[in-house]
């Protein structure tokens, strides 16, 4: 079930329910009209209190209803939420509206019948102010629930709008090694920055687009650069959500460390992201290569082939040489733009190797309407 956070309707707290379905309910028992006046002073205050209650009723069961089951969301949305307001409270106070959706209802049935089974209009006004008194009785109850919905859409806003169609490319290495410049220099437009509970830090979401499909860039920074026994269980539960959207994984490592943490600890994180996400490609790539001294031998020649093919369009997906540090492992320049051409023809490749491939099968997004 896909859902979007940022479109779900703000939720009304205690008083605000109650004083809309109250004032509902007068109006209601201002349209009665009847000569008679114990039939009227009957009509008016059944109907006032089946109208405060079917208020309250519809507008919890439609809050629970516009909120997705975490039964049907995907594994990465729900570590996600799990990781920012927790799954057991979320599904604890939904419970809780379903609940006193049901309790309004039975008040308002019992009450009506106590004021339709008197002649006497005393009595009809006592039945339909021990509904108030009771109905506001479980509106006290809801109300830590409704003001716990109010702060977790809040939260739940800001986290990342990942497709689960499109292709993913999860961007990791360790601090300051040049994710979020490397991600913004390849994306198209501006990058999503979005703050977490569980983490200081920040998760940064890119797109760029090649031939009408949309490719996802993830940045994880306080999950996957740093050491396991610095991440918490909710943190690896995210962690393992990636694997299920992550089409490729991009581990930068910045060879001059200037980032400030040895080649050799980068090197030992890497192993522990292989661990982490087994079962997805992993690429190996360095930044900042604008930073090596000296420059790769093929600076020069990436820069003019990428400026030749940007110049003729940007058409088709020609092999465009990897720039190649004295290693022979591939590198490129975020702040010289010298080599992302090649990088982001290699990872349409890559992701192609990695989807499966049907032959009956259309690009997928190109008949999204939300593209």
């Amino acid at each position: 079930m896909k859902v979007s956070w940022r479109t779900l309707s703000t939720v009304l707290l205690e008083d605000e329910v109650l004083d809309k379905a109250f004032s509902r309910a007068k109006k209601a028992a201002d349209r009665v009209d009847d000569s008679d006046r114990v039939f009227r002073v009957r009509k008016q205050m059944t109907r006032m209190v089946q109208t405060a209650a079917d208020i309250i009723a519809t507008e919890f069961t439609e809050l629970v209803n516009a909120w997705p089951s975490l039964d049907q969301s995907p594994l990465f949305d729900v570590a996600m939420i799990d990781a920012c307001v927790g799954c057991d409270d979320y599904r604890k106070h939904l419970a809780t509206l379903q609940w006193a959706a049901k309790q309004v209802q039975r008040i308002a049935s019992q009450n009506t019948k106590k004021i339709t089974r008197t002649g006497r209009t005393e009595l009809m006004h006592d039945g339909r102010r021990e509904a108030y008194g009771r109905i506001s009785s479980i509106m006290r109850q809801v109300g830590p629930s409704l003001t716990w919905l109010s702060e977790t859409r809040e939260i739940l806003k800001r986290l990342p709008k990942i497709d689960q169609v499109l292709p993913c490319v999860v961007v990791c290495g360790a601090p300051n090694v040049g994710k979020s410049a490397f991600i913004s220099a390849l994306s198209t437009g501006n990058m999503e920055v979005n703050h977490y509970p569980f983490t200081t830090k920040q998760i940064h979401v890119g797109h760029f687009t090649h031939r009408r499909l949309q490719y996802q860039l993830v940045d994880t920074p306080g999950l996957l650069d740093r050491p396991m026994d610095k991440r918490n269980d909710i943190e690896m539960q995210a962690i393992a959500a990636l694997e299920h959207v992550g089409s490729l994984v991009l581990f930068l490592v910045d060879e001059s460390e200037s980032c400030g943490t040895p080649f050799e600890e980068q090197m030992n994180l890497l192993a522990e992201v292989e661990t982490l996400l087994p079962e997805t490609e992993l690429m190996l790539v360095s930044s900042k290569a604008d930073l090596l001294d000296p420059l790769p031998e093929m600076w020069e020649s990436v820069r003019e082939a990428e400026a030749d093919w940007r110049a003729n369009g940007s058409e088709g997906e020609p092999h465009l040489p990897l720039l190649k540090d004295h290693k022979g492992r591939t590198c490129l320049s975020a702040t010289e733009e010298v080599g992302l051409d090649a990088m982001r023809l290699e990872i349409v490749r890559q992701v192609k190797a990695a989807r499966p491939n049907d032959p009956m099968e259309l690009p997928e997004g190109w008949y999204r309407s939300d593209q």
